[in-house]
């Protein structure tokens, strides 16, 4: 029985949700007949390019913008959460309750934080959403990069940023499981709607095989009706390159205004 990498690191949290993922992966490496490879050494774009993967997820805008053509799309999950269904989910632009301002233009001169530079939720949708407001190519005071979406959340509730794109699914997971995380905040606009993030294998990987690991996926779903319950993924759909385009384009509209740099 051959190892393999199989990790969803995405979205890992409340506990309930890495816990989902983790019964999902097993089923699907016993649908498989393989078994799993520990991966604690390695760090995610290890992950991402190791010849020994099996399947793992990624933000859609670095697929297109480091990993494109060296690895294999397996498909994108259709999540059924409050707000994010169909393969797409999007960025929900946060604020604290107490934060006066109400439209978007108002953030002028705030703070801003991103979770990362190279998130499409965190980054990518938000600078769409911003580029027709900025001036001169700018449109935060300051922007502080927290490292991960629930920071970014918590820069919120400690007043120490005034906007934020948080991932939809992440969102929800939390809104759910750990509601006291975006207790105190509020919702000022949403984003352009975006592919969900992608579930990816290696390059090696025939079309025969992709279809295969993506058929298993899906059967482990319907095998593990509480891990669908959780995780809110009814099914994981075909999905290529062409899909995840519209995060180059998003990227190119803001350039286009003046606004390549999310500052």
């Amino acid at each position: 029985m051959s190892e393999h990498y199989a990790e969803l690191l995405m979205y890992v949290a409340p506990d309930h949700i890495h816990q989902a993922n983790q019964q999902w992966l097993a089923r699907i490496l016993e649908r498989l007949g393989l078994s799993r490879r520990n991966a604690d050494h390695l760090d995610l774009h290890g992950l991402w390019l190791a010849p020994e993967l099996l399947v793992t997820q990624t933000c859609g805008y670095p697929l297109m913008t480091q990993l494109r053509g060296q690895v294999r799309i397996i498909g994108r999950p259709r999540y059924e959460l409050p707000h994010s269904s169909g393969g797409e989910h999007c960025s929900l632009l946060l604020t604290r309750d107490d934060n006066s301002r109400t439209t978007l233009a108002q953030f002028y001169d705030s703070r801003g934080v991103i979770n990362g530079h190279d998130s499409n939720s965190g980054m990518n949708l938000l600078r769409e959403r911003l580029a027709p407001l900025q001036r001169d190519g700018r449109f935060f005071a300051s922007v502080g990069v927290s490292g991960a979406h629930r920071e970014s959340l918590r820069w919120l509730r400690e007043n120490r940023a005034d906007l934020a794109a948080i991932d939809s699914v992440t969102y929800d997971y939390l809104a759910r499981f750990a509601p006291h995380e975006v207790a105190g905040l509020r919702l000022v606009s949403r984003s352009a709607p975006s592919p969900t993030l992608p579930y990816i294998g290696p390059l090696s990987l025939s079309d025969e095989q992709v279809t295969t690991i993506r058929q298993a996926m899906n059967q482990a779903l319907q095998d593990l009706p509480q891990v669908v319950e959780t995780l809110g993924v009814q099914a994981v759909l075909p999905a290529s390159e062409d899909d995840y385009q519209v995060l180059l384009d998003y990227q190119q509209q803001a350039a286009s205004a003046g606004y390549s740099v999310l500052q």
